[in-house]
Formats: structure tokens, C-alpha cells, sequence
């Protein structure tokens, strides 16, 4: 099959584009960058911004499926550059789909569409833990609208799903470790809490892996069709012991110091403000979502995953570690 994967250049991107070669297909990766490790997996690379509707649908021309991948992640910025990138972008594709016939559209989503402030969430499915509500980061309000039109364009031509793995990690991770790891480094690490809420995370393969099981499964009459999952290892540990786990396979330091939630929200506070007022690069260092979500409890139930499209998580955290502790990119063997 041909196979368009939006934003194919970025961790998962690399990973999808990586297992869909080696499953047999014909990939394009559309980006806004140029990459030479897709030109080595063979993937035709198109350049471009999603915001353009016409480069979209021209792209997806010929093609069979998209992995939506695509999107403006973080914890700062204006709310019209995280609402073109993610709901006009999410639009475009959804729109070369129709434009072209194409039948099976999985998306990339995120756990943070149903954040709701310091509400701890144990062992909840998409159909248990409601969508969030008057979010304090774009990235989370516009994830949702997106994620809810492409829910909602699911119908007999067009089979939609919508994945949401809690934070990816592992070797080529270039996002969530590089910054634990400067923290740790300049003793700027601090846990919000005690660091004893229990969260999820999806090994990068586990991520991939459930988005090739959904994709084989999705079809109009498919019991996935239409509808989100959350995705993750199933191992939820607190984040104290994700975190020094992490640190540990890098080689960074471990961190125990603490900083009591309202502290950093206060913080949160004050950097919006900072940032929003002075010409300051870069994000903030703390957020008031961040506050939240760091605080906060926070892991998922795969039965669903593993009942609709059969995704059960083939590496542990354990494996994972031993992998990233060995991969190249942090000098291990």
C-alpha cells in the first residue's frame, strides 16, 4: 500500500515511517524539514506546512491511508499557531481523505484532551474519563477539537480512529529526555509533589506498534472505527521512578529534590506572565498546566486497545531502559 505519514521526520514519525517499510509499504513523509534519516529508510519526503490545504491534498494524491502524525506540541506559545497547526492541519488532511478517496485516516492524539486540572485519573478508558474543559494550554484545546472532527468524520468511506499514547520515550527520543537530562544536569529538576503519583508511559516502539495494530484493524465496520484509545506500556509507576530511571539510563544524575504543587503553580503563574509580557525565548519553565499535569496521577486502562485492535505492549519499561542505555545516542554500546 501507499502510505502518507505526516510529520514523519519527528520521534514517533521516525518510528512509524521506520515500521511501515519494513511491513512492505510504499511511504511519504510530508514535513516542514528535510531528513536525511528518512532518505535512508527509502521514504519519499515532501516539504511543506499542513496549514496549506492545497499542498495537502496534492501530497496525498494516489495514496491509500494516512498516519496524521503532524502537530504543534509543547507547553507555550500563541493559541492561533497551535490552532493552525492542529485544527486547520487536522482539517486539511481530513479533507485530502475525501478529496481522493482515501479510506483509513489514523490519527495521533494525546491523554492531554481530557486533563481537567489536578483530577487524578486511575485506570481509565476513553469512554470512563470525559474529554477536558477550560484548558490552561493550547496544545490541549486544540488537540480536542481535533481530535473530535476526526472522530466525527468517521463514516462509511472514511475509517477514523484516534490513538493517544502518554508520553513516548526511548533511544532517538529528542523531546521528553534531552530536557530531563539538562535539568538534571544543572540541578534545575524538581518534582512537583512528592514525586509518588503513579503515570503511564509508552515505550517508542509500544507507540509505533499500536498504531500498526490499529491500522490493520480499521475499517468502516470496525469495532475501533470512530472512535480513541488510550495507549501505553500498562506499567504505571510513579513518576519519581520513571523520572531517575530515565536519568539513570542517560547517564544524567538523579534527582530528589521537591517542590510543593502550590509553589510551582505560583511559578506557573509568574512565568506566563513573564513570558507574555517581555520578549523571552523559548518556554517557560513551568507552566500552570504543567504544575497540573506533573502533580497529578495519572494512567489507563488497554483493554480496550487490546480488545478492538489487539495492542498489547511487547516491551516493558525494563527492556526499554536496558535499550536506551545501550543505544549510540547516549554513548553506550
Amino acid at each position: 500500500m501507499k502510505i502518507l505519514v505526516t510529520g514523519g521526520g519527528g520521534f514517533l514519525g521516525q518510528a512509524l515511517c521506520r515500521g511501515l517499510v519494513e511491513r512492505g509499504h510504499d511511504v511519504t513523509s510530508f514535513n516542514r524539514g528535510l531528513y536525511a534519516q528518512l532518505d535512508m529508510l527509502g521514504v519519499r519526503q515532501v516539504q511543506g506546512d499542513l496549514v496549506d490545504r492545497t499542498a495537502v491534498i496534492a501530497v496525498a494524491k494516489e495514496h491509500d491511508a494516512i498516519f496524521h502524525n503532524a502537530a504543534k506540541a509543547g507547553a507555550w506559545g500563541s493559541y492561533d499557531s497551535y490552532h493552525r497547526a492542529n485544527v486547520v492541519g487536522t482539517a486539511n488532511v481530513i479533507a485530502a481523505c475525501r478529496a481522493h478517496g482515501i479510506g483509513q485516516l489514523v490519527y495521533t492524539s494525546t491523554p492531554s484532551v481530557t486533563h481537567r486540572a489536578t483530577h487524578p485519573v486511575e485506570g481509565g478508558t476513553a469512554d470512563t474519563v470525559p474529554y477536558g474543559e477550560h484548558f490552561k494550554a493550547p496544545y490541549a484545546t486544540t488537540k480536542k477539537i481535533a481530535e473530535l472532527a476526526l472522530l466525527g468524520a468517521n463514516d462509511a468511506n472514511l475509517a477514523t480512529i484516534a490513538l493517544r499514547p502518554r508520553l513516548i520515550w526511548g533511544p532517538g527520543d529528542n523531546q521528553l529526555l534531552p530536557r530531563l537530562v539538562e535539568r538534571a544536569n544543572a540541578g534545575r529538576l524538581r518534582f512537583v509533589g512528592d514525586g509518588s503519583n503513579r503515570i503511564d508511559t509508552t515505550y517508542i516502539d509500544n507507540a509505533a506498534q499500536a498504531h500498526f495494530d490499529a491500522f490493520e484493524h480499521l475499517a468502516p465496520d470496525a469495532a475501533c472505527a470512530g472512535r480513541a484509545y488510550f495507549i501505553s506500556n500498562g506499567e504505571p509507576k510513579p513518576v519519581r521512578e520513571i523520572v531517575n530511571g530515565l536519568l539513570q539510563a542517560a547517564g544524567a544524575p538523579q534527582v530528589d529534590k521537591t517542590i510543593p504543587f502550590g509553589v510551582a503553580y505560583a511559578v506557573g503563574v509568574a512565568c506566563e506572565a513573564a513570558w507574555t509580557v517581555l520578549p523571552l525565548r523559548g518556554e517557560p519553565p513551568m507552566t500552570r498546566f504543567l504544575a497540573e499535569q506533573l502533580s497529578t496521577t495519572h494512567w489507563y486502562d488497554m483493554t480496550p486497545a487490546t480488545r478492538d485492535f489487539g495492542y498489547v505492549p511487547r516491551v516493558s519499561i525494563a527492556e526499554g531502559l536496558k535499550r536506551l542505555r545501550a543505544s549510540t545516542l547516549y554513548g553506550g554500546s
